[in-house]
């Protein structure tokens, strides 16, 4: 759908065609948050996907949005007044991102919400810099410790396509969100699957940029397996947030060199004469829903038809599961060792969980692991120079059911072997997104995984829109 061809609902709207109405005053973001914030109310007590919605802040942002677009319009002949790249548009903040005037509270009841919040995260003051309307802070499960979203401080969120289903973890709120027209565009993070695993459950575009493409402060305490992300309705809207997140800020050491990047540029262009790398399997993935494989390799022949090169062909690494759990417990022993005994008797069980399990790794252990983390970047680096994409399934399985927390024996398999696609690019750090591709039998959202080389999101985000350009995005009726 392009901005020209725009719903008549507002909470319906792209923020790419948001901006459209903007533009020409068919609309104004008083009208698009108003039309939020009523959607909101009407159907965030059935999803649960806000820890916070702040309504005057909100519409104060939204009002001073409208006057700039409307001193643009007036100006329009004399080369108009500045508006920000995303004047305007709603944007959501996952609760584990900081964010001035709010607490964040990261999905737990450990921390005290009675203290300054004073500080905005890089990607929200890029955000706040942008006209960007920010209005909620979306949930997530207990310091984003597993793919659904649930936790003793929120209780469940559930899926818009179905609400018996979770919608996955740990960016459950912002996938939600998105996927239920509650704002068009949020931020997500993403440390083994976290943006990728609920954009594929949600039926959104969701985008894992390149390591430190998109600045973080203060660091995650999983350490540098932690991206930052968009999810969209489409992947346009992605393209125009990565223009926005991408600015650096000095506070993050580990991020990369300034971009100049316009993601917005090329992305037409088409996967024609490209090289793509399919794998079904990344040679070890056991059970997938057949509705998945079938969706998936469906979604490869559309690409064949769009005229990539595809060949079906496995990187040649093994599961490299205890290297991403490992890494991921030894993360949440740190913040575990940071609480006092009164925190801890407060905490998730399924994050107490992991913990325990990060107590039995030794100092020789997790510098092994870290070896083997480096051997299988370092493959991956090689194994790209002969591709431009490897193309894969998001996630094994479909949305399952929605629970409590601490419901089932926390273990490696348990928090990740159904999502064997997504954790090994975040130990390579590489670029990678998902799209819809299908709906199983019962409804349920399928997301295709497109891999890029290492700094390249730009690729990614073309092959996204190449597919989307197709098969455009469905819309849960809710």
């Amino acid at each position: 759908m392009t901005a020209h061809n725009t719903p008549t609902d507002l909470t319906q709207c792209t923020a790419e065609q948001l901006l459209h109405l903007y533009r020409s005053g068919q609309a104004s973001p008083v009208d698009a948050t108003k039309a939020l914030l009523a959607r909101i109310e009407k159907l965030n007590p059935k999803l649960n996907a806000f820890t916070l919605v702040d309504e005057k802040v909100a519409m104060n942002c939204a009002k001073a949005s409208e006057a700039k677009w409307q001193a643009h319009r007036k100006a329009a002949l004399h080369g108009g007044a500045e508006v920000g790249a995303l004047e305007g548009v709603p944007a959501s903040i996952k609760d584990l991102i900081l964010t001035r005037g709010w607490p964040t509270l990261r999905g737990s009841r450990t921390v005290d919400p009675n203290q300054a919040w004073e500080v905005d995260a890089p990607v929200t003051a890029r955000l706040r810099e942008s006209g960007a309307v920010l209005f909620a802070k979306t949930t997530t499960p207990e310091f984003g410790c597993k793919g659904e979203t649930n936790s003793p401080a929120t209780g469940i969120t559930r899926n818009p396509w179905n609400t018996d289903k979770t919608p996955g973890g740990s960016s459950g709120g912002t996938a939600a969100a998105v996927a239920a027209g509650l704002g068009p565009i949020g931020v997500g993070t993403d440390g083994a699957g976290s943006v990728r695993i609920p954009a594929a459950f949600c039926g959104n575009f969701g985008l894992k940029p390149s390591f430190g493409r998109v600045p973080a402060y203060p660091l995650s305490p999983f350490g540098s397996v932690a991206h930052l992300g968009p999810h969209t309705m489409s992947v346009r809207d992605a393209a125009l947030m990565m223009n926005v997140m991408k600015q650096p800020d000095a506070r993050d050491w580990t991020s990369l060199p300034p971009d100049a990047t316009d993601y917005c540029v090329g992305l037409e262009d088409g996967i024609r004469g490209l090289r793509i790398a399919y794998s079904p399997t990344l040679g070890y993935a056991k059970n997938i829903h057949p509705d998945v494989a079938a969706a998936v390799e469906a979604a490869v022949k559309v690409l064949q038809s769009l005229g990539a090169h595809v060949e079906q062909v496995d990187p040649g690494f093994e599961d490299p599961l205890e290297i991403t759990t490992g890494l991921w417990f030894l993360g949440a022993l740190s913040v575990w060792n940071g609480l006092s005994s009164e925190q801890q008797a407060l905490a998730d069980p399924d994050f107490k969980a992991e913990a325990v399990l990060g107590q039995k790794l030794s100092a020789m252990d997790v510098q092994q692991l870290n070896s083997k983390r480096g051997i299988l970047g370092s493959h991956m680096r090689q194994f790209m120079q002969k591709y431009d994409l490897l193309v894969t399934p998001s996630v094994s399985v479909p949305a399952f059911d929605a629970r409590p927390a601490g419901q089932q024996a926390m273990t490696p398999e348990a928090m990740l072997g159904w999502t064997p696609f997504s954790y090994p690019f975040n130990l390579t750090q590489q670029p990678a997104s998902t799209i819809p591709c299908g709906l199983t039998k019962d409804g349920l959202p399928i997301g295709l995984q497109f891999v890029g080389r290492m700094f390249d999101d730009a690729m990614v985000l073309r092959a996204s829109r190449a597919y989307e350009s197709v098969c455009p995005i469905p819309r849960p009726q809710i």
